[in-house]
């Protein structure tokens, strides 16, 4: 059992769980009580949307370990668990069995709030993912931002599904421009790129920490095309211009002083920090040591929810 959740990457997973449930509770939610609106997409719909992501996510992580095998030996040989712990056939059964309940259950919501054209973006999720670790991690750049377009997708997704069912509950009050609910879209797309552009950094930080396993079998990274010490500056411009994007989106939408404290401790501080590490690292440990960081920061950026909900 270890073994398989370290293969499923259970940690993650629970990020991925405690994002949608926080988007949807802490986020959508108080907006909505603020203006004398309620939920209208029924819990146990919510969870089968979540689930769904969840166990494509999941089938994600399964079917790259099954491709990277030989890698893993040369980059992380005591984190391999397919064709040591777990068969590989057994690893192919799991990601087609996960991604068939995922795509059913996923389908039937989108069924459920008259948008089935939305069980497409999980149909292409997963093609995408297989082709991820197939080929396109080995593309220059290619994989990172496929990688982090998709975990930026994850707020977007509760959004798009929250939202039919509110609009044809209320449409009266939409159509007479009683209630605007432009601040929820605001906030949606301020945690996607938050996501978006933190995955990025954290999977460029992954490639210098698998230089080696990357370069034995010719994979085209960052590192590998530009440079261990070019890729270093290419994290810390990804870093200041995260930093900038929201810094900027406090003066212009938020301005109240929870926020700018939370932002310089638990945002700008762990990513100065960040910056000294990736400076000065060397060995793989170092290098495996901010991508944790960056992973902290990514989960300290997801906790600013409480502060909309109690502020809300």
């Amino acid at each position: 059992m270890l073994h398989f959740l370290r293969l499923i990457r259970i940690q993650n997973l629970v990020i991925v769980f405690i994002t949608m449930l926080l988007m949807r509770w802490a986020v959508i939610e108080p907006i909505l009580i603020t203006n004398g609106l309620q939920l209208q997409l029924p819990d146990l719909w919510f969870f089968m949307l979540v689930l769904g992501v969840v166990l494509i996510t999941a089938s994600g992580y399964i079917i790259n370990d099954y491709f990277d095998r030989k890698t893993d030996l040369v980059n992380r040989p005591k984190t391999v668990v397919v064709g040591v712990y777990i068969k590989r056939r057994s690893a192919i059964i799991l990601h087609v069995f996960f991604n068939i309940i995922a795509i059913l259950l996923t389908t039937y919501v989108s069924w459920k709030i008259g948008h089935i054209k939305y069980s497409l973006v999980f149909v292409l999720t997963v093609g995408i993912l297989w082709y991820y670790s197939t080929s396109y991690k080995r593309m220059f750049l290619v994989g990172n931002i496929i990688v982090a377009v998709l975990t930026g997708l994850i707020p977007v997704l509760v959004f798009m599904f929250e939202m039919p069912t509110i609009f044809e509950k209320y449409a009266d009050l939409f159509e007479s421009s009683i209630v605007n609910l432009g601040m929820i879209k605001i906030w949606i797309l301020g945690f996607s790129i938050f996501a978006f552009i933190t995955t990025l950094i954290r999977e460029i930080i992954k490639d210098i920490e698998d230089f080696d396993g990357d370069i034995e079998y010719g994979r085209n990274t960052l590192p590998v095309s530009l440079g261990v010490m070019n890729t270093k500056y290419i994290i810390i411009m990804l870093i200041f211009a995260e930093l900038i994007t929201l810094f900027t989106s406090y003066y212009i939408f938020i301005n109240d002083e929870y926020s700018i404290w939370y932002f310089l401790i638990f945002i700008t501080l762990p990513f100065l920090y960040l910056i000294y590490i990736l400076l000065n690292a060397k060995e793989k440990s170092e290098y495996h040591k901010a991508s944790i960081i960056t992973k902290i920061i990514m989960v300290s950026g997801l906790l600013y929810t409480s502060i909309i909900y109690f502020t809300s």
